[in-house]
C-alpha cells in the first residue's frame, strides 16, 4: 500500500491552523504504516479530544474517538480484546499527560503493547491556549499572563520512569526522523511512546513572541540536543533542553503475552 492509502484524502484540506505541525505528524504516521505494510483491517487508531484528537477524521484504518484523557484506557481494552491488532494512540499534551496522566503512567507500567504518539504543542490549543502540563516555566499563556509558575512535565522522562519499553522524541522539523521513530515504536513489543514536538503557532507562539512557524522552529532547534550530547551535559546544562532521538529501548514481555500465560495456567488447572 502507498502511504496515501491510509488517509482519507477526500477530507482534505485538514482543519488544523496554518503552521501547525499536526499534518506533518499525520504524514509521518502514514509513511510508517506504509513501510511496515500494515493492513487497514488489523490497525486501530485511537484518539482523545483536542486538536490532535481530530486526526482520526483523516485515517482509513479502524478508529476509535474517545473522551478527553481516556484514549489509553480505551486502547488498552482494544488491545486486550484482540492482541493481534496494531493499536496506535494519538494524544496531545493536554489529553495524554495532563488530563490523562494517570492512564499514561499505568499503560507504561503495565507494558501494554500499544504505540502512543503524543504531539506536544505546549498548551491547550483547541480551547484557547491555556497552559498544560508541559508548558515551560515562565512562558505566557491565556491562563498565565504574567508567566507560568509551574515546571512542565518531561513526557519522555515520565514514560521511561513509568516503565515504557520504547521512548523517543522528534520535532516536526525533522519528519524523516519522526517517521523512523514511529515505525520502530510500532514494531516494538510493549508500550512505546513517541513525543512529537510541534509548538502551537496560534497561541503558544504568538503569546511568547514567536509569531511565525519559522520562529517556533528556530526556538526548538536552539533548545534541542542529541542523546549523545545529553550524556555529556550536567543537569543544569540540560535544564530546558529537548533531547531529540531514541531515548530508551529495552526488552520486556508485554501485558497481553503475560496475560495469555495466566489464561493458559488457569485452563490447565481446570483440566486437572
Amino acid at each position: 500500500m502507498n502511504y496515501l492509502d491510509y488517509l482519507r484524502t477526500d477530507k482534505f484540506p485538514h482543519f488544523w491552523c496554518s503552521g501547525c505541525g499536526n499534518g506533518i505528524v499525520l504524514c509521518a504516521i502514514a509513511r510508517a504504516f506504509e513501510e511496515l505494510d500494515l493492513t487497514l483491517e488489523n490497525t486501530v487508531v485511537v484518539t482523545g479530544i483536542g486538536c490532535w484528537g481530530k486526526a482520526d477524521d483523516y485515517v482509513r484504518t479502524n478508529s476509535f474517538h474517545g473522551t478527553h484523557g481516556r484514549a489509553l484506557a480505551f486502547a488498552t481494552g482494544i488491545k486486550l480484546a484482540n492482541p493481534s491488532l496494531n493499536v496506535v494512540v494519538l494524544m496531545g499534551d493536554g489529553d495524554g499527560i495532563t488530563i490523562g496522566g494517570n492512564h499514561f503512567i499505568h499503560a507504561a507500567r503495565r507494558n501494554v503493547d500499544v504505540t502512543a504518539i503524543l504531539v506536544n504543542n505546549f498548551n491547550y490549543g483547541m480551547t484557547g491556549g491555556q497552559y498544560s502540563g508541559t508548558t515551560p516555566e515562565e512562558r505566557i499563556t491565556t491562563t498565565s499572563r504574567y508567566g507560568h509558575i509551574e515546571e512542565g512535565f518531561d513526557i519522555c522522562a515520565v514514560a521511561k520512569a513509568a516503565g515504557a519499553r520504547y521512548v523517543a522524541r522528534a520535532s516536526t522539523e525533522n519528519p524523516q526522523q519522526l517517521k523512523n521513530l514511529i515505525r520502530d515504536g510500532i514494531k516494538k513489543q510493549g508500550f512505546a511512546c513517541i513525543e512529537a514536538i510541534s509548538p502551537c503557532p496560534t497561541h503558544f507562539g504568538r503569546n511568547n513572541g514567536m509569531r511565525s512557524p519559522a520562529a517556533l522552529m528556530r526556538w526548538v532547534n536552539e533548545n534541542s540536543v542529541t542523546p549523545a550530547q545529553a550524556v555529556a551535559m550536567s543537569e543544569e546544562e540540560l535544564a530546558g533542553k529537548l533531547v531529540m532521538g531514541l531515548i530508551c529501548d529495552r526488552p520486556g514481555e508485554d501485558y497481553s503475552t503475560k496475560y495469555q500465560h495466566v489464561i493458559e495456567k488457569a485452563q490447565s488447572e481446570v483440566k486437572k
